[in-house]
C-alpha cells in the first residue's frame, strides 16, 4: 500500500509556498496539507482564475499535491466563545467584534468547500470550536443541559455549512483536540451522534492529542475506522518525574518540565507500528500528514527525519497468512 507522505504546511507559516514545496519535495514528501491561513487565500482561489493556476502550477513544478486544505483556524472560530485570542484568526474589521468574527468564520468555511471543490481537494481538515470547553472540569458546577446545549449549538452552527460541504462533495475531518467540543473518546462519539452520524464529518486522527490524555490511539482508530478521513503523523513525549501534570501547568511548550510536549516523528511514545497496522485493516489509502511540532528541534531536521520515519513504517498488509503453508485442504 502506497499511502502518500505529506506534511502540513501551517508551521511553515513563514515561508512562501514555492520555497515550502521546493523544500519538502527535495526531502521527498509527495505533498502537502495547504493551510489557509498563511498558503492559500481561499476568497482569491475562488474568484481569481490566474491566481488558482499559479498555486496549482507551483504544486506542478514540485509533483506536490494537496492531500488536505487545512481550515482549523477558521473553524474555531465558528464554534467558540470570543476571547481576545479569536482575534489572531480573524480579519483586522472583525477583531473585538464577536458577532462579525463568526458571521466572517461561517462565510469562510462555505468559501473553504467552494476552493477545495475548484481545486479538486476531496478533504478539509478543521476544528469546531466549542461553547462549552470552559466547562470541561465541572467546577463551578455544570450540568447535564449546559453539555446539552453545548452540543446542540454546534449542530446549529455547522448544519449550514456541511450543507454547503455535501453541495461540492467534500468531506470535514474534525482534529479531535483539547478546546474543540469533540477532544476525547466519549465526546466524539456524542458529536457524531448529536449530528445524526452525518457522512460530511469524519475524523482528522491525531494520536498525539489522546494519548497525553490518556486514550489509547489505535483503540479509538479502531472504533471509528468508518469517519477517518485523514491522517496526522504527530509524535508526543510524556514525562510524569512526580512535578509536572498532563495540565500543562501554564508552561510553554518545549520546555522540559511539562509533563508532556509535542516531538518530532519518532521520538515520543505513541505506537505508529500499532497505527499503521489499525489503518492497514480499515484500508485506508490516504495521506499519511506529518504535523511537524517540536520545540526543542531545528524544522528542516525534524521534517526530514520524520519524512524518513513515516516512509519506513508505512508497510502494506502481507496478502498471505505466514501459516499458510501449514494448512490442509
Amino acid at each position: 500500500m502506497s499511502r502518500p507522505i505529506n506534511i502540513c504546511s501551517g508551521q511553515f507559516g513563514d515561508l512562501p509556498l514555492e520555497e515550502l514545496c521546493r523544500i519538502m519535495h527535495g526531502i521527498g514528501y509527495n505533498g502537502i496539507e495547504i493551510a489557509t491561513q498563511s498558503h492559500l487565500d481561499v476568497r482569491r482561489c475562488i474568484a481569481e482564475p490566474a491566481y488558482r493556476k499559479e498555486v496549482k502550477d507551483i504544486l506542478a513544478k514540485y509533483d506536490m499535491q494537496i492531500g488536505a486544505i487545512s481550515a482549523h483556524l477558521i473553524g474555531q472560530c465558528v464554534g467558540d466563545n470570543w476571547d481576545s485570542r479569536l482575534d489572531n484568526f480573524a480579519p483586522a474589521d472583525c477583531k473585538g467584534k464577536p458577532d462579525a468574527i463568526r458571521a466572517w468564520a461561517i462565510e469562510e468555511m462555505k468559501n473553504v468547500a467552494y476552493a477545495a471543490k475548484l481545486l479538486d481537494v476531496k478533504v478539509v481538515t478543521c476544528f469546531l470550536g466549542s461553547p462549552i470547553w470552559a466547562m470541561w472540569y465541572s467546577f463551578p458546577q455544570t450540568t447535564p443541559e449546559m453539555v446539552d446545549a453545548g452540543f446542540a449549538r454546534i449542530k446549529e452552527l455547522w448544519t449550514p455549512i456541511f450543507d454547503v460541504y455535501d453541495e461540492c462533495g467534500v468531506k470535514l475531518a474534525l482534529e479531535v483536540h483539547p478546546t474543540e467540543i469533540a477532544f476525547d473518546y466519549y465526546s466524539t462519539q456524542r458529536l457524531l451522534k448529536e449530528i445524526d452520524w452525518r457522512p460530511t464529518l469524519g475524523l482528522n486522527f491525531d494520536p498525539s492529542h489522546l494519548l497525553w490524555q490518556g486514550v489509547d490511539p489505535q483503540t479509538f482508530l479502531h472504533d471509528f475506522a468508518d469517519r477517518i478521513y485523514h491522517v496526522h503523523m504527530k509524535d508526543v513525549k510524556l514525562r510524569c518525574d512526580g512535578r509536572a501534570g498532563i495540565l500543562g501547568s501554564h508552561i510553554e511548550f518545549g520546555d522540559t518540565r511539562r509533563g508532556w510536549n509535542f516531538v518530532s516523528l519518532g521520538h515520543g511514545d505513541v505506537d505508529f507500528d500499532g497505527i499503521i497496522r489499525e489503518l492497514n485493516q480499515m484500508g485506508y489509502e490516504g495521506p499519511l500528514c506529518v504535523e511537524w511540532e517540536d520545540s526543542g528541534m531545528d524544522r528542516i531536521f525534524g521534517a526530514t527525519e520524520a519524512y524518513e520515519y513515516a516512509s519506513n513504517i508505512n508497510f502494506s498488509p502481507s496478502n498471505v497468512s505466514f501459516d499458510a503453508a501449514l494448512k490442509r485442504d
